[in-house]
């Protein structure tokens, strides 16, 4: 890995981070990992996430579709903190409880999905394809992997009337000492 690259914009009032982490060729970047992001926090088309949300079932209020706007603005992995922080630069008022209740909502609803990776914090990741996730541990950004890179040779059975709904997979990456 060649390592973290991150910058902060201000793009029309919303604050926007980006970031990446080096892939060691191309053809790494070929086989299926997808860019390593820190939030990439823009608006994004009311009309279309308004559309998003009703084909979910869900009401698109004001502070929703203000919550919408900075979530599907790209593929990205964000707490609530890092959202509730950027509503609040762009001067969008949205309730910390109201932020938690439309969250966890999408998350019902299939339109994000909610990682607890390190116990410290919730993610919440709108790539809701199957993938798994690298972590860098300094910063703990999260990165997606492409579900077909990772090969699992054999699962364990489930309890009896069990079945598997899911795997999540997280890799923790750190800088190599020396």
């Amino acid at each position: 890995m060649s390592g973290w690259v991150t910058e902060r914009v201000v793009v029309a009032g919303v604050v926007k981070l980006a970031g990446r982490c080096g892939r060691a060729s191309p053809a790494a970047l070929a086989a299926g990992y997808t860019a390593c992001m820190e939030p990439v926090i823009a608006a994004a088309n009311d009309e279309e996430n308004a559309a998003r949300l009703r084909r979910s079932d869900i009401a698109p209020t004001a502070q929703r579709l203000k919550v919408a706007a900075l979530l599907f603005a790209s593929h990205q992995h964000l707490t609530a903190e890092q959202l509730l922080a950027s509503l609040s630069a762009a001067d969008a008022r949205v309730s910390k409880a109201t932020l938690y209740n439309t969250l966890n909502l999408f998350a019902q609803r299939g339109l994000v999905r909610e990682l607890a990776v390190d116990g410290a914090r919730c993610w919440f990741d709108t790539n809701v394809d199957p993938h798994y996730h690298f972590q860098e541990l300094q910063s703990g950004t999260l990165c997606d992997i492409a579900a077909h890179e990772v090969q699992f040779s054999r699962l364990p059975e489930p309890p009896a009337g069990m079945e598997v709904a899911g795997i999540d997979v997280v890799i923790r990456l750190r800088h190599r000492q020396g």
